[in-house]
């Protein structure tokens, strides 16, 4: 099998939440929840193997209902949070979770993978992160880099900062925020900056992205107008601190920079429908996922404004091609910023798209068919970034 080539896993289940384990680096594992009404949730526990283009799956029961949004602790492999629908009083209310995997989930389950499949064990649950009082959580984010005892969430209006004590047993409001205004404003999503000691906290609701500082919970920066409709997703550039990148329903991915937020840096169109996720690369942050429900994902090299927008250093094979004055003034100009790739083995909205924590070259995809496609930076590329 050639390298580049995706390799593709189905659940069986529709599903749109996928994270990668962030504290596991040294295996490319990926955890994935399911959104079915008829069975009990699952999540799927994804192992690729990289050398023989192989994934190995193991399966834990997420008895509580189904799954919209997934994150795993940046400290213990084990813990995860899930975002969860369940009805109660006929009324459907969304809460959130602390997990812990079963301590023996990967015992004896790669000699015979059907028997997790067909005989799965349930999550441990730690706490709930449900404060009745704040309404539907969209989706719970852990501290970046930090020892998974804080981790924030997100409901209705609310942002709610939680410290997570006695082993994640207990969970404990230790600040929050709302969201003043008309109407019924509501968080979608939101980003923990890794940068300024871990002290901000990006938020989308609907076409507004705001900044907050955690140690005072008060707004930092608002970008009222951000996309023509809904953001979706957004996420930091890991080595710029004041760039973030945004995407939603007006089809568009915008990367800003937050000390100036009259007018995006930067605006790709290249999907044509709702774009549901924006990835940066965790160490060459030129490079951006996208995923969309134009069931395509895009490799972007967003290399003009990335850390290092004039690349490297100019090697004598290209001096020897042109004029010396020629070659000066292109090797100060910032390279160009280009598509990568397009993938199009989804069929279906393509919710999410998430690099690997152990390999810097592959990230996972999933659509809500329940497809999850792993793939690889093209070899070309990496050469070039590396080399």
């Amino acid at each position: 099998m050639e390298d580049d080539a995706p390799v593709i896993y189905g659940l069986e289940f529709q599903a749109r939440a996928l994270t990668a384990q962030t504290a596991e680096t040294d295996s490319i594992r990926f955890l994935v929840g399911t959104q079915s009404l008829k069975f009990d949730n699952q999540i799927h526990i994804i192992d690729f193997d990289d050398e023989n283009n192989i994934i190995n799956k193991n399966v834990l029961l997420h008895q509580a209902g189904e799954i919209w949004h997934i994150g795993a602790s940046p400290a213990d492999k084990a813990v995860l949070t899930t975002c969860y629908n369940k009805t109660s009083d006929s009324r459907v209310v969304s809460c959130a979770a602390v997990w812990r995997m079963p301590t023996d989930w990967e015992t004896g389950s790669h000699e015979s993978p059907d028997d997790s499949a067909h005989n799965p064990q349930a999550l441990e649950l730690l706490c709930q992160l449900d404060d009745s009082t704040h309404g539907n959580t969209a989706c719970v984010l852990w501290e970046p880099m930090g020892d998974g005892k804080r981790v924030i969430s997100l409901a209705d209006n609310h942002t709610l900062l939680w410290d997570l004590q006695e082993s994640s047993t207990q969970a404990k409001v230790s600040s929050s925020a709302s969201l003043e205004g008309k109407g019924q404003l509501k968080f979608t999503s939101g980003k923990w900056s890794p940068h300024h000691n871990c002290s901000q906290l990006a938020t989308a609701n609907d076409t507004a992205i705001r900044g907050w500082d955690l140690r005072t919970m008060s707004q930092i920066y608002c970008i009222e107008n951000a996309h023509g409709l809904l953001v979706r997703d957004l996420d930091f550039n890991p080595n710029r601190q004041y760039y973030l990148a945004s995407c939603g329903d007006d089809c568009k991915v915008k990367f800003w920079d937050v000390r100036n937020v009259q007018e995006p840096v930067k605006t790709l169109e290249e999907h044509s429908h709702w774009v549901w996720s924006v990835r940066y690369n965790h160490s060459h942050d030129q490079l951006v996922l996208t995923a969309s429900s134009d069931s395509r994902l895009i490799l972007s090299n967003m290399v003009s404004i990335s850390s290092e927008p004039f690349g490297h250093l100019m090697d004598d094979d290209e001096l020897s091609e042109g004029e010396d004055n020629h070659q000066d003034l292109k090797s100060k100009e910032p390279l160009k910023d280009s598509v990568v790739s397009t993938y199009e083995e989804h069929e279906d909205s393509v919710y999410a798209a998430e690099w690997s924590s152990a390999d810097p070259w592959l990230f996972a995809s999933l659509s809500y068919d329940g497809r999850l496609v792993i793939n690889r930076v093209p070899r070309a590329l990496k050469y070039r970034i590396l080399l």
